[in-house]
């Protein structure tokens, strides 16, 4: 005769009781956050997905054309003209910012006079309008009364047209965004050194090790990770670029970047297609072709994070 169902609630290895309220507690609290993900990131993308397919204008009408937005995007010289830009930006933006931010961090690690005072200034840009600080910049590389240029004088340089031309303008912008950004970068950095065992430094001076080798065979192996992230969080802001040179040029028709669009980003040519021709499937496909770089760009951080595991 076979026993009847034992009625006490089902037990863990450790002894504890888990009963049902409890296993249904658990996806119930986290659910908001997926529900809110849902509605706010995966229906967007996937939406925007199905609107690049289409011709889409932003006045209601619409027509199902395949890839062939994206074929046009292929043979778009503004789309590659934009992509040059972005990318062009970003490097001349990122690289001095990420060292520059590793260096102030490294520096404000040390025990200086007023460290917290130092500490809570380098977040002031950051904190700063981005409107403020287009404005106050366009009006610093203006050509004719510019402070730069006015600087620039008294070494024997001519005026620079810093928004005529596509070198000087991408340098005043990528000047823009490292004064907003490096702060907040080397805060990153500093919280990561402050997690690093003081001992081993100590060790490291015993050893006859000097500040600047510690700082390469210690400081920079160990904040590998941290290093990686930085990486990927600028390189999506570097892609998504749009407030900086949006401000920087002056006019009416400041989204096309320029008179020959020398600094029109990727979103910027996005805004300009969705909202200046109402083209809102090709807009789309721009967005996809942004998302699936920033894709790309994750994927690599991955790999190279699962490659330092034996730093952590």
């Amino acid at each position: 005769m076979a026993s009847p169902p034992d009625p006490r609630p089902r037990r863990r290895r450790s002894g504890a009781v888990v009963s049902r309220q409890e296993r249904i507690a658990g996806p119930l609290f986290v659910s908001p956050f997926f529900l809110v993900f849902a509605a706010f990131g995966l229906f967007p993308v996937v939406f925007t997905l199905w609107v690049s397919l289409h011709d889409w204008s932003l006045l209601g009408d619409r027509t199902w054309v395949g890839l062939d937005n994206y074929r046009a995007l292929v043979e778009d010289d503004h789309f590659w003209n934009a992509l040059t830009n972005t990318l062009g930006i970003f490097v001349l933006a990122t690289v001095p910012q990420l060292l520059m931010a590793l260096g102030l961090a490294a520096l404000l690690n040390e025990k200086i006079r007023a460290r917290t005072f130092w500490r809570m200034g380098v977040l002031l840009p950051n904190i700063t309008s981005v409107a403020a600080v287009g404005i106050i910049f366009t009006l610093l590389f203006a050509r004719d009364f510019g402070l730069v240029n006015w600087t620039l004088g008294h070494v024997g340089v001519d005026p620079i047209g810093w928004q005529d031309h596509r070198w000087s303008s991408w340098l005043a912008i990528s000047i823009m965004v490292d004064w907003r950004w490096t702060g907040y970068n080397a805060l990153i950095f500093l919280a990561a050194l402050q997690a690093v065992p003081r001992d081993i430094y100590e060790a490291a001076e015993i050893d006859g090790a000097n500040a600047w080798r510690q700082f390469w065979s210690i400081t920079v192996p160990l904040l590998r990770p941290t290093i990686l992230f930085v990486v990927l969080v600028s390189t999506i802001g570097g892609i998504q670029l749009f407030t900086e040179p949006l401000l920087f040029n002056s006019g009416a028709n400041a989204i096309t970047g320029g008179t020959t669009r020398q600094f029109q980003t990727l979103t910027m040519y996005l805004y300009e297609k969705a909202f200046t021709g109402l083209e809102f499937g090709y807009a789309s496909t721009i967005a996809w072709v942004m998302f699936l770089v920033i894709a790309v760009v994750g994927l690599v951080n991955a790999l190279l994070v699962r490659r330092l595991r034996s730093v952590d």
